[in-house]
């Protein structure tokens, strides 16, 4: 049961943290609107939050937005502690989540590979 509040509460700040940053309300220039926060992992005793985050900006551009997110994260810890009615709200690290984009290249790796094998077949069949 207590796993079940951890990831509702992950849910929650990840739902909250998206609102500020696609509204603006974050302030910093390095932090885009294009940045996604994928999801929020939060301790069992609510001090510590990892929020990971991605975009299919270049990877530049993410690593300067989360650093971005950093510096502006006891902004976004007080905006949503204002709306949450929980006891002790965690402390929030941002990181780069490279997940999304890699597994985004393996599915084009996957279909450029089924195309040259579908060429090939293409052309040993026109052979015979």
């Amino acid at each position: 049961m207590k796993q079940y509040r951890m990831q509702r509460l992950g849910d929650q700040l990840r739902d909250e943290i998206s609102k500020l940053i696609i509204t603006e309300q974050v302030k910093d220039p390095r932090v885009s609107t294009f940045l996604t926060v994928n999801r929020v992992d939060v301790s069992n005793d609510l001090c510590y939050g990892k929020v990971y985050v991605s975009s299919f900006l270049p990877d530049a551009q993410v690593k300067t937005g989360v650093e971005g997110l950093n510096s502006a994260a006891g902004f976004i810890q007080s905006a949503i502690a204002k709306k949450l009615r929980i006891r002790q709200f965690p402390h929030l690290t941002f990181y780069v989540d490279t997940a999304m984009k890699e597994g985004f290249e393996m599915v084009q790796k996957l279909n450029e590979l089924e195309r040259e094998e579908r060429d090939a077949d293409s052309e040993t069949a026109g052979t015979e």
